[in-house]
């Protein structure tokens, strides 16, 4: 298995520190708003990262963090007249339900950052202790020059980022010793949230939270750190740059960055009213084809979002459901029961796809090649499966197309079309009739396909209710 290293340009063989175990660590999102489809793009590739790796029999330790103190945050919660948590508490929620619904899994363990104040304060002191950090004023700040490989991970030089990149560097420059040194604790302003610390009532700067939370919950040194491809710089530089200065190891051996999302080959943008969140996509169509169109392209390529492309994506994916579904019929009316010799050897061919998703996978994460892989294991099974076959077949072919979508996150899987009241009370209508007509077969026929959808009837003085189980 070889992943595409952001540290050193170029595709490497996995191993990891501990044989058989996964450390990894995936930047979240922060919590002011509900999560837009870009923050959707790294939920689903690095989801599918982990999937993968455990479908090959590794042990991942999944963590991925909350970002629960932030301007943004703040601004939202003036806006509001609420206190900050109560904002992030409810987008923590949401993005929950979110990343439910694209059935990404959840973490391993999900901190937060306002819960890790102690552990930055802790590695704040450290720093200073080493000469790596500087207090003035309540506010401190690393030292970036004093990391000899700051910009191993991004590339950049540090005298040309200092020379002519004056957009990158961090505001305050009046009281820093350098201009690119960049903030590990900052001093609370009236109104904000604030923690009590060495240096002032405040709160930690962004990078420092991440490196914290990865070597609480993961260890000093990390397989797999992750996160979307704005993340590089700075805020993955610095994560090295702090976490090696403070432990003395390598922070993390593979980096790994999915690509920007276009929409309509346009930024992502509120000014440019294209700026969609999840829930907004919820509207039109199954997240699962979400899913699925993030995971037609590869990770690391810029993706682009149309209307056209989520039409094709929808259609890809109802293609592998319908086949599915037909296997499931196929199954259910087939004469025999065991497999035939033909029907062992036939095996072999539909093993072989499986071999092929798996290379696939294992050259960087190569979701849209695997896709390929499943569609022709749909074309064999429209073309080869038939009623004739025994139901341990058919269901081994079935089952193998499910295993790879669910290694891809891919529910394939029809699902029961909800009932609309509308629909409950006609049934309810035609049990009615056929208690009347004394056809009491079918009025328990219409109880028993209700409650199998979940609904159950309540016979009362005032008539028949309805309620969902």
């Amino acid at each position: 298995m070889k992943f595409y290293n952001t540290l050193t340009k170029k595709k490497e063989e996995f191993v990891p520190l501990v044989p058989g175990k996964v450390s990894m660590y995936v930047c979240g999102p922060t919590v002011y708003n509900f999560i837009h489809i870009g923050n959707a793009r790294p939920m689903i590739v690095f989801d599918t990262a982990r999937r993968y790796m455990e479908h090959k029999g590794y042990e991942v330790n999944y963590v991925s963090n909350f970002t629960d103190v932030d301007d943004k945050i703040i601004a939202k919660a003036i806006e509001e007249g609420v206190p900050a948590q109560e904002i992030s508490e409810r987008y923590i929620r949401e993005c929950k339900q979110d990343m439910a619904d694209l059935n990404v899994k959840p973490a391993t363990t999900h901190p937060q950052a306002t819960q890790e104040i102690d552990g930055m304060i802790g590695m704040i002191s450290t720093l200073m202790e080493k000469g790596y950090a500087y207090n003035v004023n309540g506010t401190v700040y690393f030292r970036t020059r004093k990391f000899n490989e700051y910009g191993k991970l991004s590339h950049k030089n540090l005298d040309d980022l200092r020379s002519g990149n004056r957009s990158l560097l961090v505001s305050g420059e009046d009281q820093k010793e350098d201009p690119l040194d960049f903030v590990l604790w900052k001093p609370k302003k009236e109104g904000e949230p604030y923690w009590e610390s060495p240096w002032s009532q405040g709160r930690p700067g962004w990078h420092i939270e991440c490196s914290v939370m990865a070597k609480k919950y993961l260890g000093e040194e990390i397989d797999i750190h992750a996160g979307g491809e704005d993340l590089v710089f700075p805020h993955h530089e610095n994560e090295i740059a702090q976490s090696e200065c403070c432990n003395g190891k390598i922070f993390a051996r593979y980096w790994l960055h999915n690509g920007f999302l276009n929409i309509d080959n346009r930024k992502m943008s509120k000014s440019l009213g294209n700026f969609f969140t999840v829930r907004e996509i919820k509207e039109k169509y199954d997240l699962q084809v979400l899913r699925f169109f993030m995971l037609s392209a590869h990770y690391r390529s810029p993706l682009n979002f149309s209307a056209e492309l989520m039409e094709a994506s929808k259609n890809g994916l109802e293609r592998i459901v319908n086949a599915v579904d037909n296997l499931n019929y196929l199954e259910e009316n087939a004469a025999g029961t065991d497999m035939t010799s033909q029907e062992e050897a036939s095996m072999e061919e539909v093993k072989a796809f499986e071999a092929r998703f798996d290379e696939a996978m294992d050259d960087d994460l190569n979701t849209a090649d695997a896709i390929s892989v499943i569609f022709e294991l749909v074309k064999y099974a429209n073309t080869r499966v038939t009623a004739e076959n025994s139901k341990a077949f058919i269901g081994a072919v079935r089952a193998e197309i499910l295993e790879l979508g669910d290694v891809l996150g891919l529910i394939l899987e029809k699902k029961e079309e909800e009932l609309l009241a509308e629909d409950i009370e006609k049934l309810i209508e035609e049990r009615q009739a056929a208690r009347k007509a004394k056809d009491f077969a079918r009025a328990d026929e219409i109880r028993n396909t209700l409650l199998d959808r979940g609904i159950v009837l309540l016979d009362t003085r005032e008539g028949v209710k309805w309620k969902k189980a």
